[in-house]
């Protein structure tokens, strides 16, 4: 049976690794064009997909354009039986219908449950405790497609996205390897999405997330931790923007330390007011509690923890601007 594998970061790369060392033909291999980055916009930035295809002589297409008549040519002249997506971008009816057994995609959550851009982000955000993944066979609408097959996986309290993400990127290669091989054998079995239990996962942009105290402290350490370590959840302190990494729900130990900070009865929070002792803990109120920030970022500074940063910051002075 004869594979073109199609994805582009960290999170495919296991995918395509896991059908590899089990000795299928990959005749292809679709991923991003490079890319200028790094320090100054200089560096050719090569995919990790591409990376680990090359290191493996696997033959590569980079595309530009995915309804180029040349790129379809080449793509048809590989002759594959079926087309596996992890982690790419949407394509084109001649693309993922063009093989016999048709296109199949691994998606980041309990289809029909979280269809779009972003559905680990948004699992976490939610505060749900359970996700998954999906192998789908691919159809016009996004994320729609019949399913084939799903894994579980649990999300802990302690989780930020950056866990999740490496967990599921285990799960999701075995899922593709059983998919891959039930297609082989000629037992997929697929399912229809119920409707009824859909939801969406859009796109997150910088902009977005912001956060909002306003809230139950629970409903904002999900926010953080769902947007962690990346794109990152972010505030303003003393006129400057502070991206936070990680803050745990405040509960005050009991201890004579002299630099403890004593919780405030919900009568007395002020929603994104933020106290510290300068020492160890800065505080940011939410309208049911407190949250004890643990890592974060000032703009134009190094990310640390929190006694590292206010080692290094004079939270009087600042606190007055």
């Amino acid at each position: 049976m004869k594979i073109v594998f199609m994805g582009t970061p960290d999170f495919a790369v296991a995918s395509l690794k896991i059908l590899v060392e089990h000795k299928y033909d990959i005749v292809g291999v679709i991923t991003s064009t490079d890319k200028y980055g790094g320090r100054g916009g200089k560096v050719l930035m090569e995919s990790a997909v591409k990376k680990y295809a090359v290191s493996q002589g696997l033959y590569v297409m980079q595309p530009k354009n995915l309804k180029a008549p040349e790129f379809n040519a080449e793509l048809k002249a590989l002759n594959a039986d079926v087309q596996i997506v992890v982690a790419f971008r949407m394509l084109p009816e001649m693309v993922w219908n063009m093989p016999p057994m048709g296109t199949y995609n691994l998606h980041g959550s309990l289809l029909p449950k979280y269809r779009g851009a972003a559905p680990i982000n948004w699992s976490v955000i939610n505060g749900d405790t359970e996700t998954g993944v999906t192998t789908f066979k691919l159809k016009h609408e996004i994320d729609t497609g019949a399913i084939a097959l799903q894994k579980r996986l649990p999300i802990h309290l302690t989780d930020n996205v950056g866990d999740v993400h490496d967990r599921m990127m285990a799960v999701g290669a075995t899922a593709v390897l059983e998919t891959v091989q039930m297609i082989e054998n000629e037992t997929v079995v697929l399912t229809k999405q119920d409707d009824a239990l859909k939801s969406k996962a859009p796109k997150i942009y910088t902009e977005t997330c912001e956060i909002n105290f306003d809230q139950e402290t629970k409903k904002v350490y999900d926010f953080i931790r769902g947007l962690s370590p990346y794109p990152v959840a972010w505030t303003t302190l003393h006129g400057k923007k502070l991206k936070v990494y990680k803050a745990d729900i405040y509960q005050p130990e009991i201890t004579d330390d002299e630099t403890q900070i004593t919780v405030k009865p919900v009568s007395d929070l002020s929603p994104g007011s933020v106290s510290s002792n300068g020492k160890n803990e800065i505080l940011i109120d939410c309208n049911d509690g407190q949250l004890s920030i643990k890592e974060l970022q000032l703009s134009g500074k190094k990310r640390m923890d929190v006694s590292s940063f206010l080692n290094g910051y004079n939270w009087l002075s600042n606190s007055q601007k």
